[in-house]
């Protein structure tokens, strides 16, 4: 049996690098600006065969985003593309099309049109292109999650800088300089989650 779904649980599938860090954080900030909790296969603890894990995460959300931005083949010495987005979308859209009430995705990219080259077969479904942007980040997360009581981009952009400014802290308290760390992810998470409440709290009413 799946796990039951969190409505407010958003699967973050995203690249792991250190290109893609300030969209990483752009991310957690907006989701979390917009009364969402983002969620990544690095906080999936260790035991049990890691697929197995990765698609149980995925049943548990309500909503995922995949970005695709990142197709250029690495820098490494063994230059290979990026797979693992593209097969965690395909799980997605299977698990979406089983349970069709249960889950709903969306697709970000940084350039328009080029997911017609990368990913054919999505012709279609309308892309969320972010420009490789924070702010084309918030923007399409208000896009996708509109609500009458979502903050304002610029108001996003107040708690990202806050976010940028703590995570070198979180980094050397948790001994690593890799932001997608699980601890350094849940530091994280913690932080724009009280920035919310108190940008909520504090803005006044229009």
């Amino acid at each position: 049996m799946p796990p039951l779904t969190d409505p407010t649980a958003v699967f973050l599938n995203v690249p792991y690098d250190e290109e893609f860090r300030s969209l990483y954080l752009a991310y957690i900030v907006g989701l979390y600006q917009l009364g969402f909790v983002p969620h990544l296969t690095s906080e999936i603890p260790g035991g049990g065969r890691r697929l197995d894990r990765i698609i149980q995460l995925i049943q548990s959300c309500r909503y995922s985003i995949h970005d695709l931005s990142r197709v250029e083949v690495s820098v490494a010495p063994s230059a290979t593309p990026r797979f693992n987005m593209p097969l965690e979308l395909g799980m997605t859209i299977t698990w979406q099309i089983l349970n069709p009430d249960q889950h709903t995705w969306f697709v970000c990219e940084s350039e328009t049109f080029r997911i017609q080259r990368t990913a054919s077969d999505l012709n279609g479904t309308d892309a969320y292109i972010h420009g490789g942007k924070v702010e084309g980040v918030f923007r399409e997360l208000c896009n996708a999650f509109r609500r009458d009581s979502s903050p304002s981009v610029p108001d996003m952009l107040v708690a990202y800088r806050v976010a940028d400014s703590a995570l070198n802290s979180f980094l050397d308290r948790n001994g690593t300089r890799n932001p997608f760390d699980r601890s350094v992810f849940m530091d994280l998470c913690r932080l724009p989650s009280r920035l919310a409440a108190w940008i909520r709290h504090t803005k006044p009413a229009v």
